[in-house]
């Protein structure tokens, strides 16, 4: 069974940018720089003829290409952190690829999602993160940002069945609208 979710890539430079982040934080298992995405919908550990159905509706979302930026970062956790993140600003044109990418997987026939859809780049996990050392780092990075990135495509992507991390492998890449030229590909066809 493989395990799928949907993401936005980053562009190279910015995840040399948020990789540079990293410092040294008691328990903190940081993410590889060729991993750093936005998670659009999670879809877990799924059999085959789910994941080709989630594929095939994702093939039929009609989002235009938008324009996004990073900007702080966070932790997840309260006062036991288990993830810091870079934030991502609010973006109309985001939340509507993140609820196209919902109705596809539920037209698939997965469950819904639980969680309410929080765009973020997971930077590490932390296992008995010191709050007050997590704290300090938010500090001292609370005013990252990035220039806004062209958002083009997304991609359904698989990783190996364990918690958290990659490497994870491109299975699929869908061109939102307008993103045909920037990739060269024929629009009609979307290759």
């Amino acid at each position: 069974m493989p395990r799928l979710f949907t993401a936005i890539e980053l562009p190279e430079g910015l995840r040399e940018d948020l990789s540079a982040l990293e410092a040294p934080l008691p328990g903190a298992v940081w993410t590889h720089e060729d991993n750093l995405h936005i998670t659009l919908r999670f879809a877990g550990d799924v059999d085959n003829r789910t994941a080709d159905d989630f594929a095939a509706e994702l093939d039929g979302i009609e989002v235009d290409s938008f324009s996004l930026q990073i900007s702080g970062v966070g932790a997840f956790g309260g006062n036991d952190p288990r993830i810091i993140y870079a934030n991502v600003a609010s973006c109309p044109q985001l939340e509507a690829l993140a609820r196209a990418n919902e109705r596809a997987a539920r037209n698939a026939g997965l469950p819904p999602e639980a969680r309410t859809f929080k765009p973020h780049v997971t930077l590490a996990r932390l296992r008995r993160g010191r709050g007050e050392a997590v704290a300090r780092f938010l500090q001292r990075h609370a005013r990252f940002s990035s220039p806004p990135f062209a958002v083009t495509r997304f991609t359904l992507m698989s990783s190996r069945p364990k918690t958290g991390g990659g490497p994870y492998v491109e299975e699929a890449s869908y061109v939102l609208r307008g993103g045909a030229a920037f990739y060269g590909v024929d629009a009609e066809s979307g290759w």
